[in-house]
């Protein structure tokens, strides 16, 4: 054979290839990627073309040689074999059939070589036509224990995931956990997720963390850096989690904010309230609480807000037969909607009713019907979790109100004004501070419901019963589960993009309640103290409870 030079485009495709099956793009993209980096490494063999000119006639490496014209080379190099059609034929075979690729252990020592060379990274990447992030994977075997890599070398890759949590141990961890999931006679298999399960280490991330380096120094943390992570978000890492979470503990402790306190979790990781409080799920009014706590899946500060009960008074006024009837009643079985669930709805109306009475176009007569519906509400004096007390409307009235004491306003003034008044007033809260049925016929008219949030939620779905919950599902691709937390599970999966709203936190209120309303509004003793009943403010929400609203 003699070596010689030659415009890759000049040789002649072999008539009779042994690969007939095409090679895949990947392929021929690594292959591109390699020749343009370093050119031809091994020179195909030619042989001259016989009988018919003198061109030359490829027997290997028909593949480089495509590469080599789509890289746009002017010339390589080839090797120029004698005319054999035996020898030829044979050569190609072993070429195609004996040849075999680098195992991952080879191929990394090799990668490590040119890093020592001066290589980067992403110059190796690109020569050898792979990913920065398949090259980094590789370089994490620098830190496999060597009996471990001498499987590897067989071909028995672990995935990412499972190289990263082995790769992340020490050498004598893992040559503990090696001991017990290495390879034997009756089965050569590893299961790597295993290996990966016994060495894993829980991981708390900085960008979970509220604390700051001076604190990191103080309690010891030493971050680590996630190669494998996105390249525009903090992999800052550590596994000192005790560490971790006493440093978050401190720093609650130093900005807790006004009314605020550290509140502990349960075992399910839910945040443990004060007795008697009462969650706030819609926006906190300045007289609520703040609850700080630790998440204790990733370390981070949560907040929630509640409400602590006012003192009661006496409400014996205005319990009757109606209260000892109700008491006397025992529930025959559990409520489509829990208390709870009733708590949520009302916060969630509310903040929904003063969005739609800020944004939703209404027309002046309603209005001015909607202010007469205010007026009317059983929470006037006003208490609304928005504002509280007598005379809480006063800053918006002033707005129309000249000096000299007479009323100076224009009309869109106006129309700000009566919106803020009526959020002021109206409140669908289960608490003092609802309205009742008048909140309801309120919202219905703004069209609220447009602004009440996605219900598909794990916390308020465990507010439903199996019946309730297993309705929810009526018009959706969801099937029932047999058992109702997988049923819950699908329910949110289903709305995770879209919206849900459960029929009994709709506003309008049906027929039976409003003919209730009516009735109970409809003599009223001019001698009325105006003595405000506690009993009777919850009286509509209350009737309301446990139905599907239209």
């Amino acid at each position: 054979m003699r070596l010689m030079k030659i415009d890759p485009r000049a040789l002649i495709e072999n008539p009779d290839p042994t690969r007939l099956t095409k090679s895949t793009p990947q392929s021929d993209a690594l292959l591109l990627a390699s020749i343009k980096a370093v050119g031809v490494i091994q020179p195909p063999i030619v042989t001259p073309q016989s009988g018919r000119g003198n061109g030359l006639v490829i027997q290997i490496g028909r593949r480089r040689v495509a590469q080599a014209i789509a890289a746009k080379l002017d010339e390589i190099e080839v090797l120029v074999a004698d005319p054999d059609d035996d020898k030829d034929a044979l050569r190609s075979l072993i070429e195609n059939v004996a040849r075999e690729p680098l195992n991952p252990v080879d191929l990394w020592r090799r990668i490590e070589r040119l890093v020592a060379l001066g290589w980067t990274e992403d110059s190796i990447g690109i020569a050898l036509g792979q990913s920065v992030r398949q090259i980094r994977k590789l370089r994490l075997l620098a830190n496999i224990l060597p009996a471990m890599l001498d499987h590897i070398a067989k071909g028995d890759m672990p995935n990412e995931q499972h190289l990263r949590t082995i790769a992340a141990a020490t050498q004598d961890e893992q040559a503990q956990v090696w001991k017990k999931h290495k390879p034997r006679k009756i089965d050569p298999q590893v299961s790597w997720s295993e290996v990966a399960r016994a060495l894993t280490k829980t991981r708390m991330y900085a960008r979970d963390a509220s604390f700051g380096d001076d604190l990191a120094q103080a309690y010891g943390i030493v971050w680590q850096e996630d190669l494998f992570a996105p390249a525009d978000e903090d992999s800052r890492y550590t596994n000192d989690v005790e560490a971790f979470l006493g440093a978050q503990q401190e720093w609650m402790t130093n900005h807790l904010p006004k009314r605020g306190a550290v509140i502990e979790v349960s075992t399910w990781g839910e945040p443990k309230l004060p007795p008697k409080a009462e969650r706030v799920y819609g926006k906190p009014n300045k007289s609520d609480c703040t609850g700080w706590y630790l998440d204790p899946r990733n370390g981070s500060v949560q907040s929630v807000a509640y409400r602590m009960p006012r003192p009661k008074k006496d409400a014996a006024k205005g319990k009757g037969a109606r209260a000892a009837e109700a008491d006397s009643i025992a529930p025959t079985s559990r409520p489509d909607v829990t208390r709870r669930g009733m708590e949520m709805i009302g916060d969630l109306r509310t903040d929904a009713l003063h969005e739609a009475l800020t944004r939703a176009p209404i027309e002046d007569d309603t209005l001015t019907a909607l202010l007469v519906l205010a007026i009317a509400a059983n929470n006037v004096t006003v208490a609304s979790g928005r504002t509280s007390g007598y005379g809480a409307c006063a800053k918006q009235a002033r707005r129309l109100i000249a000096e000299d004491g007479t009323l100076a306003y224009d009309r869109d003034t106006l129309r700000v004004v009566a919106r803020e008044v009526l959020s002021d007033v109206l409140s669908c809260r289960e608490n003092r501070s609802n309205s009742g049925v008048v909140a309801r016929v309120a919202g219905a008219a703004v069209g609220a419901n447009e602004f009440l949030p996605n219900l598909a939620t794990e916390e308020f779905l465990s507010c439903l019963s199996r019946t309730a919950l297993e309705a929810a599902l009526q018009g959706t691709s969801v099937l029932p589960r047999p058992r109702v937390k997988d049923t819950r599970a699908a329910l949110v999966a289903h709305f995770a993009e879209g919206r849900f709203v459960h029929p009994a936190a709709l506003f309008a209120p049906q027929a039976d309640a409003i003919a209730e309303w009516t009735e109970r509004h409809a003599h009223v003793d001019e001698g009325d103290d105006g003595e405000f009943d506690e009993t009777e403010a919850g009286d509509d929400e209350h009737n309301d409870y446990a139905v599907a609203a239209e």
